[in-house]
């Protein structure tokens, strides 16, 4: 009996010595060890043999399984250095390569066109002022000279939010307008907002980008767009100026000394007499060509600030005038880069932004080009 259990310890030593890799030794252990193993196989017929001798060949029988699994455990260590080793190996980084190149980021052409604007009418002399998307009914109609039944007022044109504990119903600026009306009344929106503390006295020269809504959607019109709100205020300011400006503006903007503009007489609330700008273009072959052709195409409005307005921000008409301009920052890019439909800019599409977007290290700069 005892011959047979040495026989069964030699031949399950030489099987998990055997054994190159931990599946293969996990396999052996099942073979000897598992619920159908034959070392289990043996000890479950224990109950078969005579009384005396049941004693004897369970505790040989137990020897050999702590002998087996003894062995096993020794093996799987081995095993496991082994493997950790050549996974090392294979797993190996040369960290005295260079870092394998990533893509680089791109502007998004909103961006780039609001950085141009910028550059252009800084060189102007132009400072860059801002204010709040969230707005109220004074800053945002009133102040402008909005009657009371102006459409704009009316829910299915604006965004409205739910009215606060003071019944105030405010509500996503319609333009940047009400930019004009904070640098003018030279306020202080607070602490909680010192990126809008204006106090600025006359005379002005401010230029304000920033996003603006409204209830609308389709392929050149978006519920959030954005615009570049303008503002010239001293004592001897005219129309002239005003045509100067944006004729100066239009051929810096597209790069072309050829373009061509004309104001046509319009209606805005907030300033008198107003105008809207035209370019010349080219609406031939499905594209439009600026600086060329017989057609024209507007690209923006403005006029003299209303009398009303300086008045109701504290300045005194008869002594200080001035002229006041918005362009829309995704219509001008539309037109200058060829992107046919404005719902592009918002779908996040990389390859979109792959395609239309700009260097972050291209500066624009009116001396050395803008684009």
């Amino acid at each position: 009996m005892n011959d047979d259990i040495s026989n069964l310890l030699t031949e399950a030593t030489s099987a998990v010595d055997a054994a190159a890799s931990s599946a293969a030794l996990d396999a052996v252990r099942v073979e000897w060890l598992g619920k159908s193993g034959r070392v289990t196989e043996l000890l479950k017929g224990l109950g078969k043999l005579p009384a005396d001798q049941r004693k004897a060949r369970g505790a040989a029988l137990n020897e050999l399984k702590g002998a087996v699994e003894g062995r096993i455990q020794a093996r799987l260590e081995n095993i496991r250095g082994t493997e950790l080793g050549a996974r090392l190996a294979a797993e190996r980084v040369d960290v005295t390569l260079p870092a394998r190149p990533t893509p680089d980021g791109r502007i998004h052409p909103i961006s780039q066109t609001i950085d141009e604007i910028v550059a252009i009418f800084g060189d102007m002399g132009f400072s860059v002022a801002d204010g709040p998307d969230i707005e109220d009914d004074f800053h945002n109609f009133s102040a402008l000279n909005f009657p009371p039944r102006h459409p704009a007022r009316e829910i299915h044109d604006t965004f409205f939010l739910t009215p606060g504990a003071d019944g105030e119903r405010k509500l996503l600026r319609t333009h940047t307008s009400p930019i004009q009306i904070r640098v003018m009344r030279r306020e202080n929106a607070g602490a909680a907002a010192p990126q809008f503390q204006v106090h600025r006295d006359p005379p002005l020269r401010v230029i304000g980008p920033g996003r603006v809504y409204r209830r609308d959607s389709d392929a050149t019109h978006t519920p959030m767009f954005h615009q570049a709100e303008g503002l010239v205020i001293d004592r001897d300011i005219n129309l002239g100026h005003l045509k100067w400006t944006l004729d100066a503006f239009a051929r810096r903007f597209f790069e072309l000394d050829s373009v061509v503009t004309r104001f046509r007489p319009h209606y805005f609330p907030f300033t008198e007499p107003s105008a809207e700008m035209d370019v010349q273009c080219d609406r031939s072959g499905g594209q439009v060509k600026i600086g060329e052709g017989g057609d024209w195409l507007e690209i923006l409005g403005g006029g003299m600030v209303h009398p009303n307005i300086l008045s109701t921000c504290g300045l005194d008409p008869d002594a200080w005038q001035g002229f006041a301009f918005g362009l829309g920052v995704d219509r001008l890019a539309m037109l200058k880069y060829g992107m046919p439909d404005l719902r592009d800019y918002f779908d996040g599409d990389a390859r979109w932004l792959a395609h239309y977007g700009f260097s972050a290290f291209a500066d624009p700069n009116p001396a050395s080009g803008l684009s």
